[in-house]
């Protein structure tokens, strides 16, 4: 447009030139006029091509006004007194986190929410979505190309703050984050729609309870994991008492079976049976048999 607009200008100025008879005049004028229909050329031409980058859409606007219909990417000859916006249609990353410099916005931008109990959490939360080609000419007409400020930012964390209150702190760290997670997507997914936008997914990254809180986690935790290890040792004792409840009886049966089978002459016939043994010993030289009930007597030969 501006090789146009320029062409124009040195145009105008070698037709001003034309009345003008002086030899300076006669030797430009030539020069301007065949540079001028160049340059009015090159605008043309340049005016009527236009490129739309990989990912992008290409939003016509004639003299203000937004047409609906909307260019692919490549090349497209136009009108050249069309102005066309590139719009991002690939997917985007919107993050509001307690981190510095880990957000978009620099500093801590996290989101604080009450919950059912009363108590404040922080939720770190990052938005994945992109813009509807097709409706890309609606949102330029009716929000503008700062929708991230307009739409996605302030609807987000609305509807989070709007859902945050149907759970208590300690459920929505554990048990309920999922649920949570795809309770808020359907909101905002709904409210992005309206906008011409998709929303892709809703990615809870962090959720962050009070210290107090915290602290009564942490015992909880702790308390629990003392029982554990409480109700393994008496697990264990009572397995230990039970195996010696085992021995015990295994002792006293083979005691009983013992007692009950030995008899007078069975007691006898072992008696001779180890005298004959002793006899046997190199040490022992003289056995000495007693009556009956009485104790041997063995005398070794170097005593």
């Amino acid at each position: 447009m501006l090789l146009l607009i320029f062409g124009v200008v040195v145009l105008a100025a070698a037709l001003a030139m034309a009345q003008s008879e002086s030899p300076p005049a006669l030797r430009v004028r030539p020069v301007l006029r065949i540079l001028g229909i160049i340059l009015i050329g090159l605008g043309l031409l340049t005016s009527c091509v236009k490129q739309i980058d990989a990912g992008f859409v290409g939003v016509k606007a004639l003299f203000g006004k937004v047409q609906d219909d909307v260019l692919a990417s490549g090349l497209h000859v136009i009108n050249p007194l069309l102005e066309v916006r590139q719009i991002d249609v690939r997917t985007q990353n919107y993050t509001m986190s307690g981190i510095h410099d880990e957000g978009i916005k620099s500093g801590d931008d996290a989101i604080r929410v009450l919950t059912s109990d009363g108590l404040e959490v922080t939720i770190d939360l990052s938005v994945l979505y992109r813009v509807v080609p097709a409706e890309s000419p609606r949102l330029l007409r009716e929000i503008g190309m700062d929708y991230e400020d307009k739409i996605v930012r302030p609807i987000t964390r609305t509807r989070i703050r709007d859902n945050s209150v149907y759970y208590e702190a300690v459920a929505l760290y554990s048990t309920k984050r999922d649920e949570f997670q795809d309770r808020i997507f359907k909101t905002i997914d709904q409210d992005f729609k309206k906008r011409g936008l998709l929303l892709e997914n809703l990615l809870v990254r962090n959720i962050t309870l009070p210290a107090s809180v915290k602290a009564v986690i942490e015992q909880k935790i702790n308390a629990e994991q003392d029982a554990q290890k409480m109700q393994f040792v008496l697990l264990k004792e009572r397995q230990e008492a039970d195996r010696k409840r085992v021995e015990a009886q295994g002792i006293s049966d083979y005691q009983r079976i013992i007692s009950e089978s030995l008899t007078e002459r069975q007691l006898q016939y072992e008696q001779i049976q180890a005298m004959k043994e002793l006899a046997k010993s190199p040490n022992a030289k003289v056995v000495v048999m007693p009556s009956k009930g009485g104790v041997p007597l063995i005398l070794d030969a170097k005593q």
